[in-house]
Formats: structure tokens, C-alpha cells, sequence
């Protein structure tokens, strides 16, 4: 009895020092592209993440041209560009991975922000906004289109227009 009240504190021990993110399958079904196992499978199970786990899930996604979405719910900008990401992530939803980080906020607003603006693609949480802080910038929104490669191929610091996103989505995916 003694060794399995050890093995169980020592799983959950294990299960609560957030070493990376957990693919949750409860919440809403999130689009998911990219074969890639520490992608959330659902739009609002938003595992916390810094910067070597974002980085992991990155690399994991590697592969598959992936747009990344630094936000929060009480930003106007995000809130305005917001409808334009999720529509994209709707059409694109074979060929391109949409992820977002909700940074500096609290969990409940932006679970609500989510799910007001029928967000579709997988989103982790930043209580700290390291992560954004990692990517060199600074405000939000802030968001990176990576090649399949895993590199770079633009980053756009504040609200994304509608002809930016197209032509940074174009250079992604030839």
C-alpha cells in the first residue's frame, strides 16, 4: 500500500512541474496540422509554456510552415486582428499551422477571448509574456510565419493587415 501511495505522489510530482506542454484532448477541438506531439489538440487547454518549451513545440512542428500569434485579450490590436487569424487558420487548415500565446494575461479572460472569436487553431499560455520577450519583441501582438524549414520567414511587431498576412503566408508556403 506504502508503494503505491509513493509511485502516485511521485506521478503527479512529475505531472505538476510544467516541463512542457501537454496535447489535451479535452476543451475544443483545436485545427491541428502539424504532426507534431506537444501540439495542443485543443483550442483552450492553454499549457503554460516558456520560452524552451515553446521553442520545443516549435521544433516538434517542424515540417509544416507554422503562423505564431503573440496576444492578449485585453489588447484592442489583437482583438481586431484576431477574426483575420482565425479565418486564415479556417482556410489554410491543410496546409499551414496557426498557434497562438496568450502572454500577460489571465487564464479565464483569455479562455473567454478564445472562445468569443471562435479562435480554431491551438493556443498555449504566457503569464509572463517570456516567451514574446525571447522572440526579440516587444507590445503585442507580435507574429512570426515560420517556413516548413523551422526558419523565419517574417515577423510583424503590432496589428497584422489583411495584405500582410497574405504575402507573408504566400513566402511560407512556396
Amino acid at each position: 500500500m506504502r508503494a503505491c501511495a509513493t509511485i502516485a505522489l511521485v506521478t503527479a510530482a512529475v505531472a505538476c512541474t510544467g516541463d512542457g506542454p501537454v496535447a489535451d484532448a479535452s476543451g475544443t477541438p483545436a485545427i491541428v496540422v502539424a504532426d507534431a506531439p506537444s501540439m495542443p489538440r485543443s483550442v483552450d487547454a492553454m499549457p503554460v509554456v516558456g520560452p524552451p518549451q515553446l521553442d520545443g513545440i516549435l521544433a516538434d512542428a517542424r515540417g509544416t510552415p507554422l503562423v505564431l500569434n503573440f496576444w492578449a485579450s485585453w489588447c484592442d490590436p489583437c482583438e481586431r486582428e484576431v477574426p483575420l487569424l482565425a479565418a486564415s487558420a479556417r482556410e489554410h487548415r491543410d496546409d499551414v499551422q496557426f498557434l497562438g500565446v496568450a502572454i500577460l494575461d489571465e487564464r479565464s479572460s483569455a479562455v473567454g477571448f478564445l472562445a468569443r472569436h471562435g479562435v480554431p487553431y491551438p493556443n498555449v499560455f504566457d503569464p509572463t509574456g517570456s516567451t514574446r520577450d525571447a522572440a526579440g519583441s516587444i507590445g503585442q501582438p507580435v507574429t512570426v510565419f515560420y517556413g516548413a524549414d523551422g526558419g523565419i520567414v517574417a515577423k510583424v511587431d503590432g496589428e497584422l493587415s489583411p495584405d500582410q498576412l497574405e504575402q507573408h503566408l504566400a513566402a511560407m508556403t512556396r
